[in-house]
């Protein structure tokens, strides 16, 4: 028997309000009972337990939004991208709002490794004069200190706006340095500079490439 076409849907989403506060776990979640209550003819996975074929873009930390995120879902028959688009609107959980998608080749890298790129957002409570970037970040997990050299994963200058600052992390196999990490230490490297550091009212990631 010859296997059973499949079609990857791609759906860009925006993780904003109370959402930027679920853990990558509980996103998934979401948005897999979002698939399931649109009606959308969802491919499951071979074996003892299937579940449904997803994968998601980059993990954003918690506390962290998303303007522009991604996750892909492969479906078992075609259906047209505006009536997919349109039960996947009518199901949507609030502040996580669809609001776009496409077919992808199914040969093409997946959502979860296809984008090595993002672009943060931090909006503070005032304005910094100047950034000053550490040029190490020294990372606390599971009891182990790690240290991340800044310029290996900068994928541009960070830059100054009129409500905060924005920056851009590259992704790597041996690793990735987290936004927050790098903000967190951006804020205190510049607090030190000026004496003292504004807070932060908003932290989004804006886009992916």
């Amino acid at each position: 028997m010859s296997e059973m076409r499949q079609f990857r849907l791609r759906i860009r989403y925006g993780k904003e309000g109370k959402c930027a506060w679920l853990s990558h776990l509980e996103l998934t979640h979401a948005l897999e009972r979002v698939v399931r209550r649109s009606g959308l003819p969802f491919a499951l996975t071979q074996g003892f337990s299937p579940h449904m074929k997803m994968a998601f873009g980059p993990a954003l930390p918690v506390g962290v939004g998303g303007a522009f995120e991604v996750f892909d879902v492969v479906l078992s028959s075609y259906v047209p991208v505006d009536q997919a688009l349109e039960s996947l609107k009518a199901c949507e959980a609030p502040n996580l709002p669809m609001k776009e998608c496409a077919y992808v080749d199914t040969a093409s890298p997946a959502a979860s490794v296809a984008f090595s790129k993002s672009i943060y957002e931090v909006c503070l409570s005032e304005p910094l004069d100047r950034l000053v970037i550490p040029s190490v970040v020294t990372v606390l997990r599971k009891g182990k200190e790690r240290q991340f050299e800044t310029q290996d994963f900068l994928a541009d200058e960070p830059r100054l706006t009129e409500d905060g600052f924005t920056f851009s992390l590259v992704s790597k196999d041996t690793g990735s340095l987290r936004a927050d990490a790098f903000a967190n230490a951006v804020l205190k490297a510049s607090a030190e500079d000026a004496g003292s550091a504004p807070q932060v009212t908003a932290f989004t990631r804006t886009s992916l490439g």
